[in-house]
């Protein structure tokens, strides 16, 4: 174990997570608990909160990445942040082992803990998916990948090599849920709006790939409206290759297999691949004495209350969101189980503060986790969009409006509301930003021409150079 850091000794609440659960559970329990005499502990290896539902407006260009982030320290005044990541929970002993930055590890002791690690992506052991593909969890990633899309456009536009620039213009989405079905229709709008700025590129040279395994995209909506949204996104020029999933990817080469029979599909070259295809519950869930069912989630119950592995509760241990296996009482969750999505995320935070007011100090009554869903909204870019809610359902600007309206009101924090709708504003009013900040990904290159040193490659050059030397 490392040196422990200087942390309170205060009876401490150990907030596990600081995404949209973690945030809202240290945010709304922070004063009161310091009141009380003891302190919130919020553990994260990110000093922000993201607010994913606005990573594909990111890649789009509506919002700028760094107002989809709620920074921690700004914002959780009495909390104690702590950035790292836990490791280990043994709640048996009520300590948590955490892992800073530099690799050191140190124990944490706590009275209190609420299980709020989030999930990550879900890959799968494809050939070359690591080396070439992007993933849209992270504002990092919306970032990297709305620079690629443009820089690749930049690139093609003087390449001669008919082959290298087919691939260039050539963008692959893996994954129809609604991240990627958002996703793929904002990239086509950025793409489309560059490139009509560029009269070295025609919109017949783009090619736009969406691949999903299931014979359908968008399960959070009607058969009916997924069908409308396919035949929409066909209509932009969007490829959507159903029961088709991806064998390989190896060296670029993207390899789609046909479901039905399992045969190869289609081969060809893509320097842009992008994959949404699920979510995995934290892995930290693993390494506690939690029970965990087969999908990796912590086991709760409707009350928020870690179960203690047969018919009781844990005491002082609490967890929620996709970290989680929070019953739906609603009974319309797969499995019986809520959807990890944000909507279910802040509500059940808002649950589990009362709850634990309830139970720590008396304050209320405890009451089970009801949340009749609200529906689903998409945006499809600028103006375009598909939902149903309250049941209600929508295609078009009504859906994407009420798409925009409900995440503008749920981003945390009004400083962030008022950056992302001042971002909205200056897209109606001066167009899209189709700027392309092509070196991020080796910001010292200049300061080392200028050194005389040797610049690093960028992604493309690497392989360039790999293809040179073979």
């Amino acid at each position: 174990m490392a040196i422990t850091p200087d942390l309170s000794p205060k009876p401490r609440l150990l907030v596990v997570g600081g995404g949209y659960a973690g945030f809202h559970i240290a945010n709304d329990l922070q004063k009161t608990v310091k009141e009380r005499g003891g302190v919130v502990t919020l553990v994260d290896p990110l000093p922000y909160m993201t607010y994913q539902p606005f990573l594909p407006e990111v890649v789009g260009g509506h919002i700028d990445g760094r107002h989809i982030v709620v920074d921690h320290h700004t914002h959780l005044k009495h909390t104690e942040v702590v950035r790292g990541s836990v490791v280990k929970v043994e709640h048996a002993r009520n300590t948590a082992v955490v892992r800073g930055h530099d690799g050191g590890e140190f124990e944490v002791p706590y009275q209190d803990i609420v299980m709020t690690a989030g999930a990550t992506t879900r890959t799968f052991p494809i050939p070359g998916l690591a080396e070439q593909g992007i993933g849209l969890k992270t504002v990092e990633e919306a970032v990297a990948l709305r620079n690629q899309i443009l820089e690749r456009l930049d690139a093609a536009s003087l390449m001669t090599d008919g082959d290298e620039r087919r691939r260039a213009l050539t963008f692959v989405v893996v994954g129809g849920g609604f991240a990627g079905v958002e996703a793929i229709a904002e990239m086509e709008g950025l793409i489309r709006d560059a490139v009509e700025r560029d009269p070295r590129i025609s919109q017949t040279e783009v090619r736009i790939v969406m691949v999903e395994a299931m014979g359908r995209i968008m399960p959070e909506v009607s058969e009916d409206q997924a069908e409308k949204v396919v035949e929409h996104l066909r209509g932009r020029g969007i490829e959507v290759l159903l029961n088709t999933s991806l064998g390989s990817a190896e060296d670029g080469q993207m390899q789609l297999i046909n479901m039905a029979d399992k045969s190869e599909a289609e081969r060809f070259g893509a320097d842009t691949l992008v994959w949404t295809a699920g979510v995995a519950a934290n892995a930290v869930a693993k390494s506690t004495d939690f029970p965990v069912e087969e999908r990796g989630r912590i086991e709760v119950t409707p009350t928020l209350q870690i179960k203690d592995g047969q018919d009781g509760v844990l005491e002082g241990a609490w967890g929620c969101g996709d970290v989680c296996a929070v019953p739906d009482l609603t009974g319309a969750g797969p499995g019986g189980m809520c959807v990890p999505n944000a909507q279910h995320a802040i509500r059940q935070a808002k649950r589990l503060v009362a709850n634990y007011l309830a139970v720590r100090h008396g304050e209320g009554e405890v009451e089970e986790y009801r949340h009749e869903s609200l529906g689903a909204v998409a945006g499809l870019g600028f103006g375009k969009g598909v939902g149903n809610p309250k049941g209600v359902k929508l295609f078009g600007p009504l859906a994407w409006l009420a798409h925009r309206g409900y995440h503008g009101y749920a981003m945390p924090t009004l400083e962030r509301k008022a950056r992302v709708i001042g971002g909205w504003i200056a897209e109606t009013v001066f167009g899209r930003d189709t700027t392309s900040v092509e070196n991020q990904e080796t910001p010292r290159n200049a300061f080392l021409a200028a050194a005389g040193g040797t610049p690093e490659p960028r992604r493309f050059e690497r392989r360039d150079e790999k293809q040179l030397s073979a």
